[in-house]
């Protein structure tokens, strides 16, 4: 036997041994962790509700319960080695501090709704919170707030106070599956933010587990972890067990009206226009265009919610926005929470029980997201449209910024894109088969290269609830400041700082991280 031969029979021995000993490892660990957990929680008997292992029956549905970008969902994405299902924070904490004592990663879900999968995906040895059991919602229309617990999803935030009152609502997400958890902790983006803000201006309390197991509200987490966590993703210091979020006034008549136009007639001179008023009309007026490819040309859909009657609104876009000839037939006057329902997609006749579904649908797909602070020009959206006509399932969001945004400082919380936007992007391309993943992923990496001369620079911003790793990662274990900057300067600008100086007193050791998660100052820069 030649010493060739000799090796190549080895290796695969080799490799069969080693990942024999890691699985013997993992499963070690895995079984110290659960008897660490188990000792935790008070009743044993429900401790096999609470603690679901790869053996449990249950693991493999409540795994998938909640992944909503397909794209995660093989064979090949990294399992945890458990799900825990709280029904109390009590057993938040202990996951915790088992979790710390064994070496394993902790990955917190409240809907699922990380674009890139990170509340349920780790390249490390890891657990999953899955907080869908913690979602009770206290809505205390007197005092114009609500305690909502982090595995709620928006519908049945939106849900909850409807039944409560029918001129109170709040500013968050149009999709009503996605968890409060992660998406008031990232900002909070939703069609009435230009007249109250982002969800996260509207927190004015929390509960977070730390590091050391404790159950901190605002008043002994100190205010300056409180303003990490509203804007700087809670996931980098804690769990985020609850919100109390101030409600907001909404009138009994709202108006939503929808148009599309195709490029040929005339939705390129209509989007010039759009660009050039849409941070500056009423803070109560939110024009969305939705601009999709199809049929061989450009459609605009221009989605708008006026809080106010329909005859208001038609006197405002006469004296605005006369070119997009928006008539009565385009619009219907209704409940703010009947907008909701129109702006997730659904009928306004619908039941608002569809709100309390955890899942609307699930796709394969590829976000990207930018901010806009001078109109494209004419020649730039000509040469986006050539490159949206490469995939008919791509589209962009266009949201616009100004108003009450404006109106607050890029400091105020670890959200700093505020004053000077026009609006933001969001990019979306969809796909139905895995094998073309390396096909789409392509073609938007092509879209956001072509995008670089029309959109702000240094750092060319990002919205960290579009979450997008082609922006950098970290390493697996400690990450510079120097190397996390490369993205953390784009979804925090200025407040990248203070956000490493909170998490560097909050965590010193790094416990809480991920992909893109706030890391620590070296301990020379301290």
């Amino acid at each position: 036997m030649n010493m060739e031969t000799s090796h190549a029979k080895l290796f695969p021995l080799l490799f069969i041994l080693l990942n024999s000993a890691w699985s013997i490892a993992s499963s070690s660990i895995s079984e110290s962790f659960v008897q660490c957990l188990s000792s935790h929680i008070q009743n044993s008997n429900s401790s096999n509700e609470i603690i679901l292992t790869r053996t449990s029956s249950a693991y493999p549905s409540v795994l998938d319960s909640s992944i909503q970008n397909l794209r995660f969902s093989n064979n090949s994405t990294p399992k945890p080695e458990a799900i825990i299902t709280p029904f109390d924070e009590s057993h938040v904490q202990a996951a915790v501090i088992c979790s710390k004592k064994n070496g394993l990663q902790i990955r917190t879900r409240s809907g699922g709704h990380d674009y890139e999968g990170l509340s349920y995906v780790s390249r490390a040895p890891f657990i999953i919170i899955d907080l869908f059991n913690l979602r009770s919602i206290d809505v205390d229309i007197e005092n114009e707030s609500a305690w909502v617990k982090s595995g709620a999803t928006l519908g049945e935030v939106y849900y909850s106070i409807a039944q409560k009152s029918k001129v109170y609502g709040f500013p968050a997400g149009t999709c009503p599956t996605i968890g409060v958890g992660g998406h008031i902790s990232g900002g909070g983006i939703g069609t009435i933010f230009r007249k109250y803000g982002l969800a996260s201006d509207n927190v004015i309390d929390a509960r977070i587990v730390d590091v050391n197991g404790r159950i901190l509200d605002r008043k002994s987490m100190g205010e300056e972890l409180f303003w990490a966590i509203r804007g700087g993703g809670g996931s980098s210091f804690g769990v985020i067990l609850a919100w109390k979020l101030r409600l907001v006034p909404v009138p009994p008549t709202v108006t939503v009206c929808h148009i599309t136009k195709t490029k040929e007639q005339g939705a390129t001179k209509l989007l010039l226009k759009w660009q050039n008023i849409a941070d500056k009309l009423p803070e109560e007026l939110f024009i969305r265009p939705v601009i999709g490819s199809g049929d061989e040309t450009i459609t605009v859909e221009f989605g708008s919610l006026f809080l106010g009657p329909g005859e208001k609104l038609f006197h405002l876009m006469q004296d605005n926005f006369p070119e997009l000839s928006l008539g009565r037939s385009h619009c219907t006057e209704m409940s703010w929470i009947q907008s909701v329902l129109d702006f997730a997609g659904y009928s306004i006749h619908e039941s608002l029980e569809i709100l309390l579904k955890r899942r609307q649908f699930s796709i394969i797909f590829k976000a990207k997201s930018d901010y806009v602070t001078e109109p494209i020009s004419e020649a730039g959206l000509e040469g986006l449209w050539q490159r949206l006509l490469e995939a008919n399932t791509s589209y962009l969001i266009l949201t616009p910024y100004g108003g009450k945004m404006s109106e607050i400082s890029d400091s105020e919380t670890a959200f700093p894109h505020r004053r000077g936007n026009i609006y933001e992007i969001q990019y979306m391309v969809v796909w139905d088969d895995g094998k073309d993943t390396e096909k789409y992923v392509g073609f938007m990496r092509r879209l956001y290269a072509y995008m670089a001369p029309y959109v702000s620079k240094s750092p060319r911003a990002a919205y960290l609830n579009y979450r997008d790793l082609d922006l950098g990662r970290n390493n697996n274990g400690n990450t510079s400041y120097a190397q996390a900057s490369i993205w953390g300067l784009k979804y925090f600008k200025n407040n990248f700082r203070k956000l490493v100086h909170v998490k560097t007193l909050v965590d010193p050791g790094n416990f809480f991280r991920n992909e893109q998660s706030i890391p620590v100052f070296s301990s020379d820069r301290k």
